[in-house]
């Protein structure tokens, strides 16, 4: 057994040369841009919580000739001849696909809220109230199964509500304006997709709607944000103000639908009282005879999300259909063999293994792993070109599969509610923080196997290489002294095998066709 684990880790450093050193600016350096497809038939597409593109319900456009239109174009010249340096920056920024932009900023406020509430002077600890929002403390606690949550709505709300904008966009077919009057210039690359509805206007009011709800102590940043793009899609040529108006009908819609879905999913149980708490870690011990404990300096009395695995998933009926094989018995000779592998690891830790500890810690104030990979998939969506539709696309269903593979893991957390290497290994030390949940399986390469199969299945050509980083995101956790070995290693099976339900839903929504 010790030579299957020291093959799977050699297996793993091989992975490490294609790997990429880590850039995180705020915002990626990109412009508008001109788009590989258009996607004509993409308002045929099958949505993940509307029925239909046409389930919503938008009036037919004004036509071009008319003088409502005409006294429309005159308002977008007269506002682009009088653009304020800010205002031209703010176009630039925006660009023609301002769904990465929004998805940005949400891992802006994850990482901003991913920060542990502190005790009390007593000790005890009062955890985040969505009600009392100011708290203290405040709401959210932007953890790793909070973040995913988060990126799944916003990224849902905003693929449901571009299939819409497409199915409306080439049944009315309005030209932009840009197209119809050349003296308007266009501030990016031009393409023919039809301007009514505003795909723009969906995504910042989808966005804006599900992130408020998800960070409400935001609510005027976020509408800031919002007016911010909605001017800059006037300002950009590109729309009308009826344009705009249709797609706010669109994203309203949207988001309404996707936080109905979020105040039944079961994520307001998720953190429990300390009696549930104890009791799940009881019922751990009678069936296997182990249980985690808190390490923690000061230590909270809850674990992080119990009942994580309980929230409703994307495409998965019963979670217990993928939770993972059970680990390995305390006196078995895996177990044993792990511990010293760990050791080993420890005594001899080189900067290569430190490096890629750090790079994919992913800890407090960070955008958490999950947003890490949601960094990857807009990198190599702006590398690949893909037009707005596309774009949501990929980070619905990523986001999705990260939430699924998410709820599969803490099912497996709390169920087997193993040990972790400190708890069990006498003087260990990590080289990173110990986090406040069981060991088995690894969050870290259950996220990231599952979003490197989404992403491998939307970018073929890709996929040896977000494999070869997820199986250096697992492998991570090992070298810092976190994870066992088997966590990684069946975890990254684990992620896999749940992202291949989100692609088998993805292979029939109509896209491929």
């Amino acid at each position: 057994m010790r030579n299957k684990i020291l093959t799977l880790i050699s297996t793993f450093g091989l992975v490490v040369l294609v790997s990429c050193e880590k850039d995180t600016p705020r915002y990626l350096p990109y412009e508008g841009y001109s788009f590989t497809e258009l996607n004509e038939n993409g308002g045929d597409w099958t949505p993940v919580l509307e029925d239909s593109g046409a389930s919503i319900a938008v009036d037919a456009p004004n036509a071009t000739d008319s003088q409502a239109y005409q006294d429309e174009l005159a308002e977008v010249k007269q506002v682009m001849d009088n653009m304020t340096s800010e205002q031209k920056k703010a176009v630039k920024y925006w660009t023609n696909n301002p769904a990465i932009r929004w998805n940005e900023i949400a891992l802006e406020l994850i990482a901003k809220y991913n920060l542990i509430p502190g005790p009390n002077a007593d000790g005890s600890y009062t955890l985040p109230n969505q009600a009392n929002p100011e708290g203290p403390p405040a709401f959210p606690f932007a953890h790793p199964p909070y973040a995913c949550r988060a990126l799944a709505y916003i990224s849902v709300a905003q693929f449901d509500g571009l299939i819409t904008a497409w199915h409306y966009k080439y049944e009315y077919n309005r030209a932009a304006p840009y197209q119809l009057d050349e003296a308007i210039d266009y501030a990016y690359e031009e393409n023919d997709i039809p301007s009514y509805p505003s795909d723009g206007a969906v995504i910042a009011r989808a966005s804006r709607n599900i992130l408020t709800a998800m960070f409400p102590l935001e609510a005027e940043y976020l509408q800031g944000l919002e007016e911010e793009n909605l001017e800059s899609l006037l300002l950009s040529g590109g729309y009308v103000k009826s344009d705009i108006d249709a797609g706010l009908v669109i994203g309203d819609a949207v988001a309404t639908t996707g936080l109905a879905r979020a105040a039944n999913d079961g994520m307001k149980n998720a953190q429990t009282p300390k009696a549930v708490s104890d009791s799940i870690k009881q019922a751990a011990y009678d069936r296997f005879g182990w249980a985690w404990d808190n390490l923690e300096i000061p230590e909270r009395p809850v674990g992080l999300t119990p009942l994580f695995g309980k929230v409703t998933m994307w495409s998965i009926d019963d979670v217990e259909s993928v939770r993972p094989i059970a680990p390995p018995q305390l006196d078995s000779q895996e177990f044993l063999d792990d511990v010293e592998l760990l050791k080993d690891f420890a005594r001899n830790m080189t900067d290569e293994h430190r490096r890629i500890a750090n790079f994919w810690q992913d800890g407090l104030g960070t955008y958490t792993p999950p947003g890490h990979w949601n960094r990857i998939a807009n990198e190599m969506i702006v590398e690949h070109q893909l037009n707005p539709l596309q774009t949501t696309r990929t980070l619905a269903y990523m986001n999705m599969a990260i939430m699924d593979s998410g709820i599969s893991c803490w099912d497996a957390k709390y169920y087997y509610h193993y040990p972790r290497p400190i708890q069990m290994i006498d003087n260990f030390e990590t080289i990173a923080g110990t986090p406040n949940f069981p060991s088995y399986t690894s969050g870290h390469s259950v996220f990231s196997a599952a979003a490197s199969e989404v992403l491998a299945y939307i970018f073929p050509d890709e996929a040896a290489k977000v494999r070869g980083w997820a199986e250096e995101a697992a492998i991570s956790r090992v070298y810092g002294g976190i994870h066992w070995s088997f966590d990684a290693f069946v975890g990254t099976d684990q992620g896999r095998e749940v992202a291949q339900y989100t692609i088998d839903r993805a292979k029939a929504d109509g896209a491929d066709n």
